[in-house]
């Protein structure tokens, strides 16, 4: 499948907040809980160093991923990112490409490490996929992710040099 990712403009918008949306209405992996709007959206994703969106070859949004600093100062070279795939385009290899992606911006944008503080453990495909591109797990922590049905779940933060 061909994908063009490219940063996310205000066209983008209506498609790349329905799919945000979807994730964080599922409960099962963002922390957020408050669904956005074009306009919240809009100030979201224009908060982050990058937003990138995927369209497919007949140009549907297909995915789209957040990138930032994970924290501040002498920590500011760490980048945090999140990715959201279309629900009904899920195990296409979308979320790769998106990583993919995600990791050449960080490094292209100075950042030295990509950090992921909240890999929910049931997110198999997710964790298969940081394992299969050679993320590093840096433990667990029991308990750390609250699904929407009001259960706990462990997190596995993981890191990538780039």
């Amino acid at each position: 499948m061909e994908l063009q990712i490219t940063a996310c403009s205000p066209a983008d918008l209506p498609e790349a907040v329905a799919v945000w949306n979807q994730v964080v209405e599922a409960g099962l992996a963002f922390p957020q809980t408050e669904l956005l709007t074009t306009e919240t959206g809009a100030e979201f994703f224009g908060q982050q160093s990058f937003t990138g969106v995927a369209r497919d070859s007949s140009g549907e949004l297909v995915g789209l991923y957040i990138l930032h600093p994970n924290n501040v100062g002498r920590c500011g070279h760490i980048c945090n990112a999140s990715y959201a795939v279309r629900a009904d385009r899920r195990g296409q290899h979308i979320g790769e490409a998106l990583v993919r992606h995600c990791m050449a911006k960080g490094k292209e944008l100075g950042f030295r490490i990509l950090q992921f503080n909240a890999v929910v453990r049931s997110n198999v495909p997710a964790l298969r996929l940081y394992e299969r591109l050679g993320f590093v797990q840096l433990g667990v922590i029991p308990g750390g992710f609250r699904r929407k049905d009001g259960v706990y779940e462990d997190i596995i933060p993981h890191y990538h040099t780039l």
